[in-house]
């Protein structure tokens, strides 16, 4: 369980990553943001790699709960994903300087425990959509010849490309709103 002032660096982290990007996210831009000393961090976490490693732990949770959630949710499989879209575009309306540490893989290419976390949040997620998936077609609300992985990974790609588009646009767009249309047109589509 981590403390309350490890709460608050986590979430200035997250804040700096998203306006200055993940090389402005230094302990003295931390320590300035927060109004502690650079050693007040530094009891806090050993390094700025734990920090990040602490942000994707929680993605890692909350990754696992939307799994477990969808594997007793009842609905069809287009039900199930439609919540769990549904519910991750919540979470990054509230916070949606969380897109800037997700989508970042490419930029911890050279710290392979920020890219290997980052991995697999990601493949959780899609694996939880091919699960969802596989399941409407063992019900028979998902046509029996569509392959599941490439489904995945279609959903999953136009979801993201659709959250991309929405932070690099400044927010300009209702998420909500072009959520339910990217999923009405996949329900067209797949069922």
């Amino acid at each position: 369980m981590k403390s309350e002032r490890q709460e608050q660096i986590i979430e200035e982290a997250i804040k700096i990553i998203d306006s200055k990007g993940i090389q402005g996210l230094t302990i003295k831009n931390m320590s300035k943001a927060i109004g502690i000393s650079e050693p007040a961090i530094y009891r806090h976490f050993e390094s700025k790699t734990h920090i990040i490693i602490a942000i994707l732990e929680i993605l890692q949770e909350t990754a696992i709960r939307f799994s477990h959630m969808m594997e007793t949710k009842t609905g069809t499989a287009m039900d199930k994903i439609s919540f769990m879209l549904k519910s991750i575009v919540s979470i990054f309306i509230d916070k949606p300087s969380l897109i800037s540490v997700l989508f970042a893989e490419e930029i911890f290419k050279n710290e392979p425990v920020l890219e290997e976390k980052t991995v697999w949040v990601l493949n959780k997620n899609e694996e939880t959509i091919e699960n969802i998936l596989q399941k409407g077609k063992d019900e028979g609300n998902i046509p029996s010849d569509l392959d599941t992985s490439i489904l995945a990974l279609l959903i999953m790609g136009s979801f993201r490309l659709l959250v991309k588009r929405w932070q690099m646009g400044n927010y300009n767009f209702d998420l909500e709103r072009e959520t339910d249309n990217l999923l009405t047109t996949l329900k067209k589509l797949i069922v």
